[in-house]
């Protein structure tokens, strides 16, 4: 079966690429599996680009994520929605922080030390 092209799917269908990409991620970083890690990050980069590239920047379709059970998913779509819904992102961050489950809860403390300090500007 031929993958389908990101300018080819439908924002539903993004948001599920985005989704599946994350508890990818997950895994391999359960199985250190570094290398698998950052060809997926790379796809998540790409989904997010084309999320935001699209009439009205359509990545606060990924809002609904900020509440999935993978933390993972949560971590990354707060990250993904932090220059549209700024508040929402912010307080995934926290939550995560507070739970203190790694590798999550370091991922959002360096996230909100980066964006506090100016390290990171969300586009």
């Amino acid at each position: 079966m031929k993958r389908a092209k990101l300018e080819d799917m439908s924002p539903e269908e993004l948001v599920d690429r985005f989704l599946a990409i994350a508890i990818e991620q997950d895994h391999a970083t359960l199985y250190d599996d570094n290398a698998r890690y950052n060809r997926l990050f790379d796809q998540m980069e790409a989904v997010e680009a084309e999320l935001r590239s699209r009439a009205g920047d359509q990545r606060a379709l990924l809002l609904p994520l900020h509440e999935h059970e993978n933390l993972q998913v949560r971590l990354k779509s707060a990250i993904a929605t932090l220059a549209i819904l700024p508040e929402a992102s912010r307080a995934v961050l926290q939550w995560l922080s507070d739970r203190n489950r790694q590798p999550q809860a370091g991922d959002a403390r360096g996230m909100m030390r980066a964006l506090d300090t100016g390290r990171y500007v969300p586009t």
